[in-house]
């Protein structure tokens, strides 16, 4: 590992939070990456830490930028589950953003209930996810403190 600074690197395309990621990042002296295919314009986030990398649009393009670059020290935030699994197989965290940590103990029964949930909707049953409510953002924020902190007591060996 060249740098031992954790990052946050965040699925930005689809992100509700990236106020709450900044915030976070900023207080504890993680460096972020909101990673996005460009489809929908992002601010950039105008601190020294945080910056945005558009990459080559195409279906998971960003996922496999986030993959490939994701460190044992790093935070991934998606709502993809593939992606959080393959976060997972670099051996970072995962978050998702309503708060829900992804581990090697869920991630099998989530990527099983995602295809479910894909042949459902292709039957034409079932539907999205519910909308982000207050008190998601409650728990993504309590949730990314905790995995930060244990992302940054990994990044100084303990």
């Amino acid at each position: 590992m060249d740098d031992p600074t954790p990052r946050m690197l965040v699925d930005a395309d689809a992100c509700p939070v990236r106020e709450e990621v900044l915030r976070v990042a900023g207080r504890l002296g993680f460096g972020v990456v909101f990673v996005t295919n460009g489809s929908r314009p992002i601010r950039p986030p105008g601190v020294p830490w945080a910056r945005v990398v558009v990459v080559t649009e195409g279906a998971d393009k960003a996922d496999d930028w986030i993959a490939d670059e994701a460190r044992p020290v790093d935070v991934c935030l998606t709502a993809d589950i593939p992606l959080a699994a393959r976060c997972l197989a670099k051996g970072a965290f995962a978050l998702n953003f309503k708060g829900h940590p992804w581990t090697e103990n869920n991630i099998g029964s989530a990527l099983a209930g995602r295809e479910v949930a894909r042949h459902l909707r292709e039957m034409g049953m079932g539907g999205g996810p519910p909308p982000m409510a207050g008190a998601d953002k409650s728990r993504f924020l309590n949730a990314l403190d905790a995995m930060a902190q244990a992302a940054l007591r990994r990044a100084r060996g303990g």
